[in-house]
């Protein structure tokens, strides 16, 4: 009887605790619905001062709404998005004074993230033009702030094609040789986002971006989703001729590459392998020695093994290209599989054929890179100090 008597007091407990939290949840709601009312009178009816405060209001009243929960503060956004903010905001961005164009490109920034249908009312609004003449400062901070609100709203499909005619991609590039840190990475993932319209009625980026790209992927791990944005601007690159020469004539240019081919993930591999098939493709006289050279066999028979299927493929092209002549391609590298699966079949049989096969495919990649590494050691021990300053 007192067990169950206690068990009703706990139930009792619990209705009353979750009551508490509903009145609580209608409360916050009722404020908040008033708070969104009083920030749009701001920014439509109120002078300056008031219209900063109501822009910081927003980013407190969407975090405040974050650490309630992602629905919640997903809900916030869009019912401010609905209350009319959003056009005084973007006015704000022309404003002479610093602090009106911070809060408020933070604010619709704010209001933008995870909210497709804000991304499409901010540009709408008409907030790209200000935003362009903002990647133009010297300051640091709101270059930076506009460079992030350019990536969030160039990653709804309706705003790339007005972002891309914009004239920001020049901008952006010279962000990636002379932003911050974490305005390169913004400004290379915006690039990604736009590169991925074919709406775009202007060519995104052109050989001047190619260096600064090397450089950027010489520096991260290859292996990254940075990498794997910056090897698919490259490979779009090493579509064009001046693109490709660009790659060849950075310094280490050719070499990062393949580099990315033995050390990526399956998507910069694949990126990376397209850029120097591209190349080679080309023109083979030019480019043939030149990956040669880098050691780029070893990495390519590695990705005809574990590569995605494109890469595989892709690998395997490449592999016929820098072969020693023309007529060598009838040896391509699904004649050499086969040849491994038949040897493999005979020793372990056909059940175990595909097993052993990769594991021979595996340690032949492996000697030809230890093959490939062991001339390279060479060549770099018969350099003398006076070659090396001489280059």
């Amino acid at each position: 009887m007192g067990e169950e008597e206690q068990s009703s007091v706990g139930v009792e407990g619990e209705e009353e605790e979750l009551a508490e939290k509903v009145g609580e949840a209608e409360t916050w709601n009722q404020r908040k619905q008033t708070l969104i009312l009083e920030i749009s009178s701001k920014l439509i009816h109120g002078d300056l001062e008031s219209k900063i405060e109501a822009a910081r209001d927003i980013r407190n009243l969407v975090r405040k709404s974050s650490s309630s929960s992602s629905s919640s503060s997903s809900k916030t956004r869009s019912k401010l998005g609905a209350a009319g903010v959003i056009p005084p905001l973007v006015l704000m961005l022309c404003s002479p004074n610093p602090d009106a164009r911070q809060v408020s490109l933070l604010a619709l920034l704010n209001l933008a993230v995870r909210n497709e249908r804000n991304k499409v009312k901010i540009v709408m609004a008409g907030a790209v033009p200000p935003l362009v003449e903002l990647l133009k400062f010297q300051n640091g901070s709101l270059r930076d702030l506009a460079t992030a609100a350019i990536l969030t709203l160039s990653a709804a499909a309706l705003n790339k094609p007005i972002i891309a005619d914009s004239g920001a991609a020049p901008l952006l590039v010279e962000i990636l040789s002379s932003g911050s840190v974490q305005g390169k990475v913004d400004a290379v993932t915006a690039l990604h986002n736009l590169s991925t319209c074919k709406e775009n009625s202007t060519a995104i980026l052109d050989a001047t971006a190619v260096c600064p790209l090397i450089n950027l992927l010489k520096e991260c791990k290859k292996y990254s989703k940075f990498a794997e944005k910056t090897t698919a601007l490259l490979e779009i690159l090493s579509n064009s001729e001046e693109g490709r020469t660009a790659i060849s004539n950075s310094e280490g240019g050719i070499l990062t590459l393949v580099e990315t081919v033995e050390d990526g993930s399956l998507i910069s591999t694949q990126h990376a392998v397209g850029a120097l098939l591209s190349m080679c493709q080309s023109c083979r006289d030019k480019y043939r020695e030149l990956i040669l050279n880098e050691g780029a066999v070893p990495g390519l028979l590695r990705l005809t093994v574990d590569g995605t299927a494109e890469a595989r493929e892709r690998a395997r092209m490449l592999l016929d290209l820098l072969r020693d002549s023309p007529q060598q391609k009838k040896l391509a590298s699904s004649v050499l599989e086969r040849i491994v699966y038949d040897i493999a079949t005979r020793v372990d049989g056909a059940d175990k054929a595909a097993e052993t096969a990769k594991r021979l495919l595996e340690d032949m990649v492996k000697r030809s890179m230890e093959h490939s590494m062991d001339r390279i050691q060479q060549r770099a021990a018969s350099c003398t100090p006076s070659d090396t300053q001489s280059t």
